[in-house]
């Protein structure tokens, strides 16, 4: 009799233990624009993921991209451990890549060939140090199943206006003209809460160095009494040896 082998659940991780950017700037970039897209996405069948494992055939876990930011909309909001196309049923719309020099030559030719045959309708660039990008930001739009070069800076499927802000993405929505408000608040709170923990820790480190030294003095004081009466132990002792009782 033959047994059929029961079939092996396939693992797909959700983490490569890379660092989320090659730079602070990098970072920031990631963040600004992660954080703005989200605020204008809130309340939308839509997500905005950064630097999560995009699996796009089932069955084949190593083929997978991390792009820097996705925006994919027709799909449940809320948070995903990594995101599977054939699951979701939905690609991403638009991605950004936070590129620099390092990374110029996978961000113009394997992720852009890949991001065009999956049918990602925008494919952003985005070079916060101008390392290759003289402009900094460039975008491609799919175009009968190729992707051609963005030369009104719009987005066009999230309707917003993209411009270059010093080392930052700024988005306008196309409507009113008003800006999507960057992450600056949000970060400005974040620092107070910081600064208000480091100067909560500073007052609590000078506690217990302050505890610390009186444990020391007391310490010191409990040696000291111990060394005066081990010296008063040994002037009876001697005493008694000359024939002298001490306590007479």
């Amino acid at each position: 009799m033959t047994i059929a082998a029961q079939p092996t659940e396939i693992f797909y991780p959700s983490s490569d233990g890379k660092p989320l950017a090659e730079t602070s700037v990098h970072v920031d970039a990631i963040i600004n624009a992660v954080v703005a897209l989200r605020q204008y996405l809130a309340g939308q069948s839509a997500i905005v993921l950064a630097d999560q494992f995009l699996y796009y055939a089932q069955g084949y876990p190593r083929l997978r991209v991390a792009p820097d930011v996705m925006v994919i909309v027709n799909v449940p909001p809320g948070p995903r451990d990594n995101y599977k196309t054939w699951e979701e049923g939905e690609v991403p719309v638009v991605i950004f890549e936070m590129t620099s020099k390092a990374t110029k030559d996978e961000d113009q030719t394997y992720k852009k060939i890949l991001y065009e045959q999956l049918g990602v309708q925008e494919y952003w660039q985005f070079d916060p140090k101008g390392e290759w990008i003289p402009e900094k930001l460039k975008g491609y739009r799919l175009r009968n199943e190729f992707y051609e070069a963005i030369e009104d800076g719009r987005s066009a499927p999230l309707k917003l206006r993209l411009a270059v802000e010093n080392q930052l993405i700024g988005f306008y929505r196309e409507d009113t003209g008003e800006k999507i408000l960057a992450p600056d608040d949000l970060l400005q709170a974040l620092q107070q809460e910081i600064a208000a923990r480091q100067t909560a820790e500073a007052l609590a480190e000078q506690e217990r160095q302050r505890a610390e030294q009186e444990r020391q003095r007391a310490e010191q004081e409990r040696q000291r009494a111990e060394a005066a009466e081990n010296q008063a132990d040994r002037l009876r002792e001697q005493l008694r040896a000359l024939g002298v009782d001490p306590d007479a």
